[in-house]
């Protein structure tokens, strides 16, 4: 497989978000290989109690590199768990951080970031000390400050910032079957919001259910969460809560992608992207299904299949008539990365051989890399469609594309028809750059249709962990295919969805 189709996703040296940093300078060191030096940027993301995030952006003040690595030491007894956007490697309290095959040129002045998931004591989270470039000391800022923000669970989030507006009902016991709805009046301004509805939040996928909204998102470890609340903006302080962790399992230990929950026949099937505790870790990502035992969303949850056994991402299902499909991502058989459907007997059953479902072929769909993936149902009017995501998700022209069956048979790729123009696509004006792998939502009344996607908020910005959660309301066009609009600036307030 290409090393394009096995490394496009998530990975790509961007830009690093401090949360919590504070400076501390070092002296910097000269040598033949980096003669002005380096810059550092260290923030630590998320804290809980033993472990962190953090994030990491050099930038390479001296001669063009064909390969990077970046050293540092913990003193606090912190050890990296898991990362990304490099090969992570410790021998004690020094940790070595090396380039992965597609991010390895490092240019005058240009910038990689990565991160990690790391355990520390417990206790506290001093600053790693002499962050160098090839043996190079960087200037910048290296130090975590304030006191760790512990949680109960040992599980990244984002810590609050304001109280949640999410109640506080047990998951799992009975919510009410509406959100609560004040009643404009005319000395009354209209709620709005503001995106992003979660910070961190890459292939998000959110749902309105029983007066709640719902959203989980890549977490990139061994965990699947989900956080609620009975409005959207909400959802940006919501409580995170670990719904299934997949430590153990062989085939899916780790680095989870792309969640999504389906609710079939009475039960919610949560479909993820999983694979091994490995070096070079993509190669192994499988799809995998688990099944609620009833019809909370947040769970309980037991594993019910894999779905199947070469490299896949981005399962979701379609449904025509009483008939299921299984959609997703895979290699393409040399047609470059592309969108796959298989029949399913049943939500965690697949029959029959997989069919290329789309793959790129406009020059819209190779800007950067050649890929479709993400392939989303959605349905209007009786008219089946598909959106997907194309171009490669590590450059800022990640877009959306839009399939329509003008056939019968969802099985016969002569059946669907693709559009020859993309229908969501980047805004420099708004500061929105790679806005895709979305989702589709209803608001409380029905009434409205709203999309939810992630993007990035610099031509820069990287497939990682840094892309937000943001959503927007959509409309329709006379021939009913979807008009989503452009995607709005962080600075927009918009109207929050009707029958809130």
């Amino acid at each position: 497989m290409k090393i394009s189709a096995l490394a496009r996703r998530r990975l790509v040296a961007g830009v690093a978000v401090p949360v919590v940093v504070a400076a501390a300078s070092v002296v910097v060191t000269l040598h033949a290989n980096a003669a002005a030096g380096c810059s550092v940027r260290y923030a630590v993301t998320t804290q809980w109690s033993g472990g962190f995030t953090a994030d990491i952006a050099v930038t390479n003040l001296g001669f063009p590199l064909t390969g990077w690595t970046v050293t540092w030491s913990f003193d606090g007894g912190q050890t990296v768990s898991q990362g990304w956007n490099a090969t992570f490697a410790q021998s004690g309290a020094t940790v070595t951080a090396r380039n992965a095959s597609w991010n390895a040129p490092l240019p005058t002045d240009a910038t990689v970031t990565f991160g990690f998931n790391g355990a520390n004591n417990g206790i506290t989270n001093p600053a790693p000390t002499s962050i160098a470039l090839d043996g190079v000391t960087c200037t910048g800022s290296a130090a975590p400050s304030g006191t760790p923000t512990f949680v109960p669970t040992a599980e990244p989030t984002t810590p609050p910032t304001a109280p949640t507006s999410a109640p506080t009902t047990v998951p799992g016991t009975t919510a009410p079957t509406t959100a609560p709805s004040p009643t404009p009046t005319s000395a009354t301004p209209a709620a709005t919001f503001v995106n992003p509805i979660k910070r961190n939040g890459p292939d998000p996928w959110l749902q309105y259910y029983d007066g709640y909204y719902y959203l989980a998102t890549t977490t990139w470890n061994s965990t699947i969460t989900m956080r609620r609340s009975a409005t959207l903006a909400g959802l940006a302080n919501a409580t995170e809560t670990t719904v299934f962790n997949l430590a153990g399992r062989a085939n899916g230990c780790c680095n989870m992608w792309a969640p999504e929950f389906h609710l079939i026949n009475g039960h919610w099937y949560l479909y993820y992207v999983a694979g091994q505790n490995v070096t070079d870790y993509n190669p192994t990502q499988r799809l995998h299904v688990l099944e609620s035992s009833g019809t909370d969303p947040m769970g309980p949850y037991t594993f019910k299949a894999d779905l199947g056994n070469d490299w896949q991402l981005d399962a979701s299902v379609l449904t025509v008539g009483a008939n299921l499909y299984l959609m997703g991502t895979y290699g393409g058989d040399g047609a470059g990365q592309s969108n796959f459907i298989q029949r399913l007997s049943n939500p965690y059953t697949l029959t029959g051989s997989r069919v290329r479902l789309s793959a790129p072929t406009y020059d819209w769909e190779k800007q950067t890399g050649a890929v479709n993936e993400g392939p989303e149902p959605l349905y209007h009017d009786g008219k089946v469609m598909v959106v997907y995501s194309a171009s490669a998700c590590w450059g800022p022209d990640y877009k959306l594309g839009l399939l329509t069956l003008t056939g019968t048979d969802p099985m016969n790729p002569a059946h669907w028809t693709k559009k020859s123009t993309p229908v969501f696509q980047r805004n420099d004006a708004n500061g929105v750059y790679a806005p895709g792998h979305n989702g589709f939502f209803k608001s409380p009344d029905g009434t409205e249709d709203w999309l939810v996607y992630h993007a990035n908020s610099s031509a820069s910005g990287g497939c990682d962990m840094n892309r937000s959660t943001r959503a927007q309301k959509f409309s329709w066009n006379a021939d009913g295919t979807p008009n989503f609009g452009s995607p709005v600036s962080l600075s927009a307030a918009l109207p929050v969805p009707s029958g809130e």
